[in-house]
């Protein structure tokens, strides 16, 4: 009998770093992994306004359902509505931030919710992974409060995949490039063969 695979669910969120432009690399990467394991990555995406900047909707997958501020605000009229940020966190096995921004990555660590994504973080459940990838310019990278914000972060248990150096796209060189996309998908499916083998 042929049996269907399991799903992991997978919430890959974007902000607007221009590393964001390796979301279409990223999901189809992760995508082509689903006939090479015993389980498949079901993916919805979250997007900030700036985020949009970087990527074109036509070069990710087809099937990927993209949620963004306008989303929320569409599905809630009134009481029993949908809740978007609520019903992802409760619906996501892990939730992975790639890019995240200087200003997404200082809204979380202060609890701001001010759109979907900060709202669907500051409503996630601690229990479930979650993976933050920050990508900026080297000098924010260096200023005092980034440190402190990630070890915010990870003081509640998410788990940093730290940034590297490279020639940035302003033309510097210094940290603060997001991490390969080979590296988040390695640690992406490690957690996810540690929740489903």
């Amino acid at each position: 009998m042929n049996m269907e695979k399991r799903k992991f669910k997978l919430l890959v969120a974007a902000t607007g770093s221009v590393a964001a432009l390796k979301l279409p690399i990223m999901l189809n990467s992760l995508l082509e992994l689903n006939g090479k394991q015993p389980y498949i990555f079901e993916i919805s995406t979250v997007v900030t306004e700036h985020a949009k900047h970087f990527f074109n909707k036509s070069e990710l997958p087809p099937g990927i359902i993209i949620y963004d501020d306008e989303t929320e605000w569409k599905t809630w009229k009134g009481r029993g509505d949908p809740v978007v940020h609520i019903d992802l966190g409760k619906w996501a096995d892990m939730m992975v931030i790639a890019p995240l921004d200087a200003n997404t990555l200082a809204k979380m660590a202060q609890g701001i919710c001010d759109n979907l994504l900060t709202c669907t973080t500051r409503a996630w459940d601690m229990n479930k992974p979650l993976l933050f990838c920050p990508a900026m310019n080297t000098r924010m990278w260096q200023h005092p409060i980034t440190s402190k914000h990630i070890q915010t972060l990870k003081d509640w248990g998410h788990e940093e995949i730290a940034p590297i150096k490279k020639l940035l796209i302003c033309g510097d060189t210094g940290v603060g490039a997001m991490a390969e996309v080979e590296t988040i998908i390695n640690r992406v499916k490690n957690i996810a063969d540690s929740k489903m083998l």
